[in-house]
């Protein structure tokens, strides 16, 4: 087996970015440029229940296994079925059904660190959302990081949390920013620490993006919530429940629905 560390997606290099949205239909493949939507269509049949991405790198959860992404394949892995995935660094994440979390290091070797206490919901660098809250990891252990009923978290920038309760930021503790069930948290993986230069979150009926220390709210074109953000050089591109892509490179958005059904997340390596 290929060395998850060997495996890499090499992108066009004439300004085109390509977005991988999990669908219950597969892995679909989406290359944007700035901010039209170009080609579209599935990469892997599978049934994608999440995808995570860093730099040159994708990785799907599936219920057969952890598969991940190079030039030519999407090859499992060798962790078993897996219900979330993520990238802590240079490490890959992933989540089986029974809620236990497993690191992997460039040698394919899994290492169990902990089990978390109710269903999860999303990884993302070191936390993770569960119903019971969110969970970090830390000097290879799990510890709950306070909050209830996470939706989803951002490690990126300054950490970020979706809850019923609203969306919040960790500073002194997990402070409050949005009141109403937030369902959906995102910054682009190159924030510094500490920042949220590029941030979105959304609840039920408003997105809102991260501007001059506050959240406003924006408009989008779209009849279903927003499931998941991802972030290319140019642009930030949501993507909905019900398959509609959509990219906005600072002149407003454009919209491309997809066909998909049972969306899981984007992700941009």
């Amino acid at each position: 087996m290929v060395s998850i560390d060997e495996k890499r997606v090499y992108g066009d290099k004439t300004g085109q970015t390509t977005a991988y949205v999990a669908a219950g239909q597969g892995v679909a493949s989406v290359s944007v440029s700035a901010d039209r939507v170009g080609q579209y269509g599935i990469d892997h049949e599978c049934t994608a229940l999440d995808v995570a991405a860093t730099d040159g790198q994708l990785a799907v959860a599936t219920p057969g296994d952890v598969l991940v992404k190079d030039e030519e394949s999407y090859d499992p892995v060798g962790f078993g079925p897996a219900v979330a995935v993520g990238f802590d660094g240079d490490a890959l994440v992933a989540v089986a059904p029974d809620w236990s979390v497993a690191r992997a290091t460039e040698t394919d070797e899994w290492t169990t660190v902990g089990t978390v206490g109710s269903p999860v919901r999303a990884v993302d660098g070191d936390l993770i959302a569960a119903e019971d809250g969110v969970y970090r990891l830390a000097d290879g252990e799990l510890a709950h990081s306070g909050l209830d009923d996470a939706r989803d978290v951002s490690a990126a920038g300054t950490p970020l949390a979706g809850t019923g309760e609203g969306l919040f930021e960790l500073g002194a503790g997990w402070m409050k920013q949005i009141r109403g069930e937030c369902a959906l948290v995102g910054a682009a993986r190159d924030t510094p620490p500490g920042e949220l230069d590029r941030a979105h979150a959304a609840t039920a009926e408003t997105c809102y993006v991260h501007s001059d220390g506050e959240w406003t709210p924006i408009s989008v074109p779209a009849d279903g919530a927003v499931a998941d953000v991802g972030y290319g050089d140019e642009a930030v591109y949501f993507v909905t429940g019900d398959g509609t892509f959509l990219a906005d490179a600072g002149d407003g958005w454009r919209s491309q629905p997809l066909g998909l059904t049972e969306v899981g997340g984007v992700a941009v390596p």
